[in-house]
Order: C-alpha cells, then structure tokens, then sequence
C-alpha cells in the first residue's frame, strides 16, 4: 500500500509540474485559461462529490464565506502563474515558486500565533537572494518575475489559510467551493470590466487543452493529494511535492527547447533554491520527530 501510495503521489506531483507545460502550449490569454479551467475544474468536482463522495453540501454561512475568499486567492494565484509563463516562459514561473517558502516563513506564525522559525526565515532569505541573482541575469524576464514572485506570495496566502480551515469541512466540500468561488469571483470581476463578453473568442483546441487541464491536471490532483495524506508521511509530501518545479523545467527544456534556455546562473541559482527547499523539509521533520520522542 505504501509503495502505491508512493508512486500514486510522485505521478500527481508531475501532473502539476506538468500544469505550466500545458500552459503555455494553451494560445488564449491567462484571463481566459483560468476562467474557463476553473469553471471546468468545478463542474467536475460537483459531480465527483455528488455522485462517487455523496457529499452533503450543507455549512455555516461563515465557513462558506471563508472558502469563497480562499478561492479567490487561488484564482489571483492562478492568473498571476500563468500570465508570468506567457510573458517570459515556464522555467521562470516556476523557480519563482520557490519564494513561498520565504513568504510561509512569516505568514503562517501569524496565522497561527506562533514564533517565527528562525532556520526558515534563514532559507527563506537564500532563495530570495537566489531570485534576485535570477532578475538580474535574466532582465527580458523581469515583469515574468515580478507576476511569479505576486503568485508564489498568494499561493502561500491561499495555502496557509486553507490550512486553517482544514477540518472544518468535508474536503470534498473544500475543494469544490474554493475553485467555484475563484470562478464566481472571476465572473463577476470581468463582468464588470467588460471582458467577459469576448471570452467566446476562444479556439476548439484552446478549448480542448483547458477541458485537459482543468480535469487531469485540476480535480484528479487535489482530490487524490486529500486521500494520500493517509498513507503518506509529511516529510515524504513535503520533499515530493518540492519536485513539481523540477518536472516542469526539465520537461520544458526538452518540449520547448530554445525559449526554456537559460543562463548559467539561473541553473545554478534554481538548484540551490531547490536544495534549501528539501533541507527545510528535512530539518522540519527531523524537528518534529525529537520532539515527538522528548514527548
């Protein structure tokens, strides 16, 4: 069981290193794509809960205000990830993923009214350094950069509040009203500003990609992330999960071959930023486990 359970959370994290690959082969603009794969993404979670979760979608006024807000988070997440892959390419919004761990390394001890972990703030600060060395050697990427710091940042917003509210809910009912909060929040945002309405000039094959991304590559992902932290150790999702970043460059590399070249430094500046992610997963489990024994 734990072998498949192994292998079932290494195929999900390559399935969202794979989400930028199809991001980018997706022509229309970032508003588009992420008004449509949320839509998508949340007919199908309605049906999964309604027909295979039985989920009862009944909840307090108020926690359903909160997963709202929280949908919207992710759907700025979204926005920001994808419009940084179409002004600069997939190698770039992914390393700027790696700021989330500066930014978790503040927001989560105030979320939760704990002390700051000072060896996070520490790591966290080395990536940043990482990023900088990044902006300055790759200048043409610059608003790429700015758009993937923004996402990394509501990313860990989205992802430390949605922490907060685990428990409360179903995570069936979690999941399906976040993503359809994102999409009522989107709706009405474009709705306002006119937008909406040129949202049908959309090819089939745009069409069929986002059908694609918002399925395989949306609802299958979080829904079986939710049943592997049965059988999955934290320091295990931790370190596995920090290779979505890694799947996607090198896939990029090889699908997209001269646009995902970059400099030296950036290679350079990735892998350090990516082993200071899995040494922050490994002091954090090896943290909890002293702790656990003293206990």
């Amino acid at each position: 069981m734990i072998k498949s359970a192994i292998f079932r959370l290494h195929f999900i994290v390559f399935l969202w290193g794979f989400t930028a690959i199809l991001g980018k082969l997706i022509q229309t603009d970032a508003y588009r794509l992420v008004f449509y794969r949320m839509l998508f993404a949340a007919v199908f979670l309605f049906l999964f809960n309604v027909f295979v979760l039985k989920t009862k979608f009944r909840m307090s006024r108020h926690i359903l205000l909160q997963l709202l807000g929280i949908g919207t988070l992710m759907a700025f997440h979204w926005l920001f990830f994808f419009y940084s892959i179409k002004i600069s390419n997939v190698s770039i919004a992914l390393s700027c993923l790696s700021l989330s761990t500066l930014f978790a390394a503040f927001i989560e001890p105030l979320v939760f009214r704990r002390k700051p972990d000072w060896t996070e703030v520490l790591i966290g600060l080395v990536i940043f350094g990482c990023i900088s060395l990044i902006f300055n050697a790759e200048l043409q990427y610059k608003e790429g950069i700015i758009a993937g710091v923004i996402c990394a940042f509501l990313g860990t917003l989205f992802s430390v509040l949605n922490g907060k509210i685990y428990g409360k809910t179903s995570s069936g009912n979690i999941i399906f009203y976040e993503i359809f909060g994102g999409w009522l929040v989107l709706t009405l945002f474009f709705a306002c500003t006119g937008q909406i309405f040129s949202f049908d000039e959309i090819s089939g094959r745009d069409l069929a990609l986002i059908l694609l991304l918002a399925s395989v590559f949306t609802a299958y992902p979080m829904l079986e992330s939710v049943s592997l932290m049965k059988y999955v150790s934290p320091f295990t999702l931790i370190l596995t999960v920090n290779l979505e970043p890694v799947y996607g460059i090198i896939l990029a590399f090889f699908i997209f071959g001269e646009s995902e070249h970059m400099t030296p430094v950036f290679y350079v500046a990735s892998g350090v930023m990516i082993l200071s992610i899995f040494l922050n997963g490994y002091l954090k489990t090896r943290k909890k486990a002293r702790i656990g024994y003293q206990n």
